[in-house]
């Protein structure tokens, strides 16, 4: 068992930190942009943080609270090499002695079978997960653009017809909670990898908007079908054009997210993607819901079918 010596983390800390987030990476899969020294910046050195480092100063363990849309959080990541060690007992209950009576949401952008446990064994329960997947872009599937539909670009004469699509195609889902439109259009033109000119809206005969897909750099970062067009291979198609899209940009794999529960997971695995992790969020109560999103970024490929 190895004797981890516990410290505060401080920025000086974010090279480990990035070791560390690319070991767990390898290891479970999940998001891979945590390994990114942004993407960890804002999730542990925000607020306050503890480092475990064993006797070669090698960083093995770390924790951090901060906070998201106003809610208290926490997260934390242990080497593969340290697990079941009593590790991750430290650093839950470091972060529920630091978090005092604000129980925090646990962000989780890495799983594994000792996290989960680990969760379980403190009162966690999850409230929220989604499979990444990874397509690597050996082969392409080329998918036909249903008759009687036409496309176009993502810009400002089409921006509302995204927004349209996008309310129309996750109303019926259950972790849906309506955003309004400048609001989701703000996130969306926020993100410095949004990709507008490969981002699509679909329109019907009638030109209405029955479909959508959103690209960002490497990433499917949303798509959707409305119930009518549902079942058509309308949103493989654009699943598809975008995959060949990000290939031709250059990128040699792409990702996405799909809820746990959402069975349009069957149709990326037939479009060549592959989970290659997952990310949750947990909360500490005495029940929890079914599969709900804590904010409009959660949101992401849901239905293409």
């Amino acid at each position: 068992m190895a004797v981890l010596d516990w410290s505060p983390l401080t920025e000086a800390d974010l090279p480990a930190l990035m070791a560390l987030a690319q070991d767990c990476l390898d290891a479970d899969g999940g998001l891979p942009q945590l390994a990114a020294g942004p993407y960890l910046r804002d999730l542990f050195l925000a607020d306050v943080g503890i480092a475990g480092r064993d006797d070669t100063t090698e960083l093995l363990a770390a924790a951090a609270l901060g906070h998201s849309g106003g809610r208290r959080t926490a997260t934390g990541l242990v080497h593969p090499s340290a697990r079941r060690q009593g590790h991750g007992d430290h650093l839950v209950e470091w972060c529920q002695a630091q978090a005092g009576a604000d129980s925090p949401l646990v962000i989780a952008e890495t799983m594994s079978i000792e996290a989960e446990s680990l969760f379980a064994a403190h009162g966690f329960h999850r409230v929220f997960a989604e499979s990444v997947m990874r397509h690597k872009l050996k082969a392409v599937p080329r998918v036909r653009r249903p008759e009687g539909i036409s496309t176009r670009r993502f810009g400002p004469d089409t921006a509302t017809d995204f927004f349209a699509a996008f309310a129309a195609s996750f109303a019926d889902r259950p972790a849906y909670r309506p955003v309004p439109e400048q609001q989701w259009l703000a996130e969306l033109l926020g993100d410095s990898t949004f990709r507008p000119r490969d981002s699509r809206v679909a329109y019907d005969e009638a030109g209405m908007p029955v479909a959508f897909v959103v690209v960002c750099d490497g990433w499917i970062d949303q798509v959707g079908v409305v119930p009518a067009w549902r079942g058509r291979a309308l949103g493989a198609h654009l699943v598809a054009r975008s995959l060949t899209a990000l290939r031709k940009a250059g990128a040699e794999r792409v990702y996405l997210c799909v809820n746990v529960d959402n069975p349009s997971r069957v149709l990326y695995e037939r479009l060549g993607f592959r989970v290659y992790g997952t990310r949750a969020r947990y909360e500490s109560r005495p029940s929890f819901p079914s599969q709900s999103t804590t904010s409009v970024s959660e949101v992401s490929a849901e239905t293409p079918a």
